[in-house]
């Protein structure tokens, strides 16, 4: 009897086509929300086999790589040039014509690496007052142009042989310059392809920090000129590592896409894989005056140290373009240098008593002064914990504030004492995307904003902004793209919009369901928010 009634609903769902779907879409919303944004309910038609680009101004090889990828992008999933004609499109009252050209105009010459005070601002003007019929992409930068074109991909409503898009003028740009997406690459090694894919959605989100955080205790996969011993030996295996070719592509991928990208090798701590390529930088630990045969941080005490440094970052700073690195500093663990009779000594012959912050110190601020000091005259991020155990830095760090404690006032104490000592600073607490629940978990990450502490309007703006992280224990190029997406598009929209566009849920979750319909329809194994239906979706 139950299987019959199964059978007849089924059969009553086959033809019904019934559903409850937990939100219904939006259509032709961008995403994250633009700052400024005016629709009206006409519209024109975009044909993919006579739609093209022409450039205004300025241009280059980015602008041109832009161009033809947009292109690519926006008629992925319902074009196909060997059958698309030019089929009339159904004409009624809001029909203002076709669009089979948008004008780009760059108003400046296109500047060579993104950075870190980038101008992203554009503007889009599709059938205006002042331009009846036509369409316009214009900025002042080329970094601005790339944010404008993903926009326009997005305003994009496919029908069966065509696209329509609503007469529209749009002003945006981002609130914060620092828009981030931490990848941990040594707990699990991620294929080149896999960090090229993460990169795609960045741009598609306007995201445009990566932080590679290339190895860590358990791997080491850079593979280093000067010491190649280091991967040799600390690596997974000899697959499992990054060429100097790998990270050029990787920085350049990026670049294109107006994408910086920050390597971070974090010391003294985390830094086991380290130890069997280069003997002597670890400390030995003791127990009973004996060692016991492991291993803590990096030995501070050992001059020969500081020359490994300097000769290991002055070769990871000619790979990679950006004016910055991410020096760590986070959890090191003091119980192997108290164990260690060397480093008592050393502290007894300097006068070093108390906490072991001191020693801290002493190696922090060496290797501060050797990037400081190098031929690329690096600035410099480090985690929270360098801050928080007084060590004298400069006072251009960035501070990077990640703990959170499961009470959100200890990273807005957090960021309320960092900015009133004057240090800039971005903000992950309260986005640790690793960490993951049952159910709809999105909503914890909307209601953060990096500037919600009580500071003054002085040190909010010291906030340079946030990023998403995605720690590797248990993520690899499996789920990788899943676990991190469209969570991460939360996060770009709060660190792009207004706050005053980013204060409900509710608003947000049409355009949220969406976006994330438009990551799959884009061939992206984006994971579902709750129990929904994406029409592009094959299966």
């Amino acid at each position: 009897m139950e299987e019959a009634w199964l059978l007849v609903l089924m059969g009553m769902v086959g033809v019904v086509m019934g559903g409850y779907p937990t939100v219904t879409p939006s259509v032709g919303q961008v995403w994250p929300r633009p700052q400024m944004m005016k629709t009206e309910d006409t519209y024109m038609v975009i044909r993919p086999n006579t739609f093209k680009f022409s450039t205004v101004g300025h241009d280059c090889d980015i602008l041109q790589e832009a161009l033809k990828r947009y292109i690519r992008i926006m008629f992925k999933s319902h074009w196909d040039p060997e059958t698309q004609t030019n089929q009339p499109w159904r004409k009624d009252t809001g029909f203002k014509g076709y669009l089979d050209g948008v004008s780009v105009s760059l108003l400046t010459p296109c500047e060579a690496n993104p950075h870190q005070n980038m101008d992203e601002h554009y503007e889009i003007k599709i059938d205006s007052p002042d331009a009846p019929g036509e369409g316009t992409i214009i900025s002042q930068s080329i970094w601005g142009m790339l944010r404008g074109l993903e926009t326009f991909s997005q305003l994009l409503v496919p029908d069966a042989s065509a696209y329509s898009i609503n007469s529209t003028q749009i002003m945006d740009y981002p609130r914060f310059a620092f828009r981030g997406l931490m990848l941990d690459t040594s707990r699990h090694y991620l294929p080149v392809s896999k960090i090229q894919e993460t990169l795609d959605l960045m741009a598609m989100n306007k995201l445009n920090v990566f932080h590679w955080h290339i190895v860590d205790d358990q791997s080491f996969p850079y593979v280093s000129a000067a010491f190649p011993n280091l991967s040799k030996l600390g690596a997974f295996s000899s697959r499992h590592v990054y060429t100097a070719d790998d990270l050029h592509t990787v920085v350049e991928y990026a670049r294109l896409r107006g994408i910086r990208v920050l390597p971070e090798f974090d010391t003294p701590g985390h830094t086991k894989s380290w130890g069997p390529g280069q003997p002597g930088l670890l400390t030995p630990c003791y127990k009973e005056s004996v060692p016991d045969g492991t291993f803590g941080p990096i030995d501070p005490t050992n001059h020969n140290t500081y020359d490994f440094l300097k000769t290991f970052f002055t070769e990871i700073t000619s790979h990679f373009s950006d004016h910055y690195v991410h020096l760590g500093g986070d959890e090191v663990s003091f119980s192997c240098w108290e164990s260690n009779p060397n480093i008592t000594k050393f502290m007894d012959k300097h006068n070093i008593t108390g906490s072991y912050n001191k020693l801290e110190e002493i190696y922090i601020s060496k290797l501060l002064d050797i990037i400081a000091n190098l031929p690329t005259k690096n600035g410099y991020l480090v985690w929270q914990e360098v801050f928080d155990n007084d060590v004298e830095i400069a006072s251009d760090t960035v501070v990077h504030i990640w703990k959170n404690e499961n009470l959100p006032i200890a990273w807005k104490n957090e960021l309320d004492k960092v900015t009133s000592r004057g240090y800039h600073t971005i903000l992950s607490s309260c986005w640790y995307l690793n960490y993951i629940s049952y159910g709809v978990d999105w909503y914890k990450y909307y209601e953060c904003d990096p500037q919600d502490f009580n500071g003054t309007d002085g040190q909010k703006q010291l906030v340079l902004g946030g990023e998403a992280c995605i720690w590797g224990e248990y993520v690899d190029r499996t789920n990788l793209t899943p676990r991190t997406w469209p969570r991460a598009s939360v996060v770009a929209e709060k660190l792009w919009s207004s706050s005053a566009h980013t204060s409900s849920t509710a608003e947000a979750s049409p355009r949220l369901e969406e976006h994330r319909c438009r990551l799959l329809s884009r061939g992206y194994d984006v994971e579902p928010i709750w129990p929904s239906f994406c029409s592009a979706d094959v299966n």
